[in-house]
Parts: structure tokens; C-alpha cells; sequence
């Protein structure tokens, strides 16, 4: 599943063909795409209106219109081009907004898991979420307060929207392994220095792999070159970076699971 960094790299990419654009129509060709309005809704209320803003809140691109909001969630396979609307539709692309240049921003998924909301106030998608992780209010304080209260292991804890807005399976890895943390540590058992490392991780994590443009390691997003920078993530049985100890694979929750065993030692 794209995680922050693919989704602001996404939404990075598309800001300058969407934002000023007007929405003519919309082609729906798998109405369970969209999530909170009937696909007959969904394109009257949002015919006409134009593109304003295009931003981020965690794994969802939001995109500011004249009136609403339409907020898209990639899930495990979308993926969102802009084209030429005389293009061939692929067999994967099953919404597509046309705009009024004469192209398409077009929603392709694979497994038909994404989401497409549109709404009149963001919150009433977003409001249970989490803080960003790179906002300026983002504190090692504000972190502590999330983890220390907990007793479940801190890559449930990473994982867990509620908790952190944005991180999902390769950066909690990345980021615990820069930290030093074993996944299965209990989020209660942080010392204050130890909370710290792990926020200074989790920024560093996310900004370096926006710097590469996010991770590609298969078909679903396309472009990143931050796998070539993995320290654990998908490195099972290779040599850890800080001490050459194989990295170990174990699943927890689920989720597969990479750490050094010397280095995050439980």
C-alpha cells in the first residue's frame, strides 16, 4: 500500500496539471469506488466544480474544490495519471475525472480497494486520524503521549492511523531500526531519550524517502528509488547496515516485521 511518502510524492506530481482545472464529468466504471454517495450523486454534485487545492492528510490525496471536498485513498493498488482524454482506457482504470483541457485524471486499482469521497467537510473522513507526522506540532513530546499510555508493541502502534497519521508497513520498520527499537517493545516501556530517537527517526525516515520520490517494489507505484535505501524493510537474511548481524523476518499482527536482532534487541 502507498504509504506518506508515495502519496505526497503523488501529490507533489499532480498539483500542477489538477489545481485550476474544472471538473466536466466523470466516468464511474466500478461504482464501489466511490464511498459515501450513490455513483448518479457523485457525478451530478460534482460536475462543474473546479480544482482549487491539492494536498495530503496521511494516505488520503484531498483535493480542494469550488464547493466540496474529494478526498481519494489509493489502498493496496490505485494509482492516479493524468492523460490525454482521447487515450485508450485501461483495463485498470475504473474512475476518471475529466477536466476541462481535454484530459483525464484517471483513478487505476488494480484490486478495486480504493476509496473516492466526496464531502462538504473533510473531517467527517479524517477527523479520527492521527497527527502528521511532519507537522511542526509534531513533538517527541506529543509522541510520547501517544505510546506511553499503551501497552501493545510499537509497530502496532506506528501502524495504527489513530495513533500516527501516514506510516504504514516499510517506514515503521525503517524507522524503529533507526531507533534502535525492537517492533515488539511495548509502546509503555519508552524512556523519554528513547522516545526522542524514535521521533527523530520517523521524521528523518519519511523525509529521506520523499527526497527519493517514495518506494517502488512492484507493479503498484511507480517511479521511487527509496527501495534502493532500505535498511530492514525486505532485507531478510542480509547483513544489517549498522552490524552486519542477517536481518530477521518474523510476522507480528499479521504484518511482516524486518529488525536486526543486536541492534533492536527486546
Amino acid at each position: 500500500m502507498p504509504e506518506l511518502p508515495e502519496v505526497e510524492t503523488l501529490v507533489r506530481q499532480l498539483r500542477a496539471p489538477c489545481v485550476g482545472r474544472r471538473i466536466q464529468s466523470v466516468t464511474v466504471r466500478w461504482p464501489r469506488h466511490i464511498a459515501n454517495l450513490s455513483p448518479a450523486q457523485f457525478r451530478g454534485r460534482i460536475r462543474g466544480q473546479q480544482i482549487v487545492s491539492l494536498n495530503r492528510r496521511a494516505k488520503y490525496l484531498v483535493f480542494g474544490l469550488t464547493t466540496d471536498t474529494l478526498l481519494i485513498h489509493l489502498k493496496m493498488s490505485g494509482d492516479l495519471q493524468v492523460v490525454p482524454t482521447g487515450a485508450p482506457v485501461g483495463k485498470h482504470e475504473h474512475t476518471l475525472f475529466h477536466l476541462d483541457d481535454d484530459h483525464d485524471l484517471r483513478f487505476s486499482d488494480n484490486r478495486k480497494f480504493g476509496r473516492v469521497h466526496l464531502t462538504a467537510h473533510a473531517d467527517d473522513i479524517t477527523g479520527g486520524l492521527g497527527p502528521e507526522p511532519l507537522d511542526d506540532g509534531f513533538t517527541a513530546a506529543a509522541l510520547g503521549r501517544r505510546l506511553t499510555a499503551r501497552r501493545r508493541p510499537l509497530k502496532a502502534l506506528l501502524l495504527d492511523q489513530t495513533v500516527v497519521a501516514g506510516i504504514g508497513n516499510i517506514y515503521a520498520d525503517e524507522s524503529l531500526h533507526r531507533a534502535r527499537l525492537h517492533p515488539q517493545r511495548p509502546g509503555s516501556t519508552l524512556q523519554p531519550a528513547e522516545v526522542r530517537a524514535l521521533w527523530r527517526s520517523i521524521r528523518h525516515t519519511l523525509r529521506l524517502a520523499i527526497r527519493h520520490n517514495g518506494s517502488s517494489i512492484d507493479w503498484v507505484y511507480r517511479g521511487g528509488d527509496h527501495q534502493n535505501h532500505f535498511r530492514v524493510y525486505d532485507r531478510a537474511d542480509r547483513p544489517c547496515p549498522n552490524c552486519g548481524t542477517p536481518i530477521r523476518r518474523i510476522t507480528l499482527g499479521g504484518r511482516g516485521t524486518h529488525f536486526c536482532p543486536r541492534c533492536q534487541k527486546l
